[in-house]
């Protein structure tokens, strides 16, 4: 087995932290709020109330199940509209009260199902990036499993974005890589290769701005590692006046 296909088949294991793990370990007083205020309560998108070194944050994630039975609830960590719906409603929350925003992102990509498109997936998705370009506390998006597609960049649209080392950031699965460049999904391994997904590739290339280094999937070093670098990120973001803030956030993106 390739580096790279070592590193998708990492990215995807099951036994990785969730973005609830992250939420309990690395923030204080961490409260879940619940439901989009339109339609219901998407299990597969999660935020919150936290502090972090006494500052309120809001901290939201995909979250993926432990088990086959919370998979099936949380549909593998793909959002439903209302789950972005529910992200969205928890950063415009935390923009009126002027509260920092953080994200983690563990998704193949949106749900494809005909009833998500029904209640306008795409739109939704739209709907966040166009809000986030625009948000105004700082935003930081963690990557710490898959970050597959428009389903992880509408949480990503953020000030810093960070992988943890052993996981993907793409526009598409291998697999669906694979199947649209050969028509064969079993050359995923390949298409992996091509299409520069990992940390490093993504550092290199100024997609992303921090790699956090994994000992295991879980370790105390990196719950230190992520309180300290974000308490860190944070005092610098909030020092920025409004106008430079945003401006160096739609610079970021405007290069690609």
């Amino acid at each position: 087995m390739s580096r790279i296909a070592r590193i998708v088949k990492e990215a995807r294991d099951q036994s990785r932290l969730t973005a609830l793990d992250y939420a309990n370990l690395v923030f204080d007083d961490f409260m879940e709020l619940h439901g989009d205020r339109q339609m219901a309560d998407d299990g597969a998108i999660v935020g919150g109330l936290a502090h972090l070194a006494g500052r309120p944050v809001t901290v939201i994630g995909i979250q993926k199940g432990k088990n086959l039975q919370d998979n099936l609830k949380r549909r593998f960590g793909q959002p439903n509209p209302e789950g972005y719906r529910k992200a969205l409603r928890l950063m415009k929350q935390a923009e009126k009260f002027g509260r920092p925003v953080i994200t983690f992102i563990n998704t193949a990509g949106a749900y494809p199902g005909v009833e998500a498109e029904e209640r306008g997936q795409g739109e939704a998705i739209a709907r966040n990036l166009m809000e986030m370009s625009d948000l105004k506390v700082p935003i930081i998006a963690i990557i710490i499993g898959e970050g597959g597609s428009g389903g992880a960049l509408a949480l990503a649209v953020a000030d810093r974005v960070w992988m943890l080392e052993h996981t993907i950031y793409a526009v598409l699965s291998p697999e669906g890589f694979a199947s649209i460049l050969w028509k064969d999904g079993t050359r995923a391994n390949e298409a992996a290769e091509l299409m520069k997904i990992t940390a490093n590739e993504l550092l290199q290339m100024e997609v992303i701005d921090k790699i956090i280094v994994e000992h295991g999937y879980f370790t105390s070093e990196i719950i230190e590692f992520l309180k300290e670098n974000l308490i860190e990120e944070l005092n610098h973001l909030t020092s920025l006046d409004l106008p430079q803030l945003l401006e160096e956030r739609y610079q970021r993106f405007r290069k690609y």
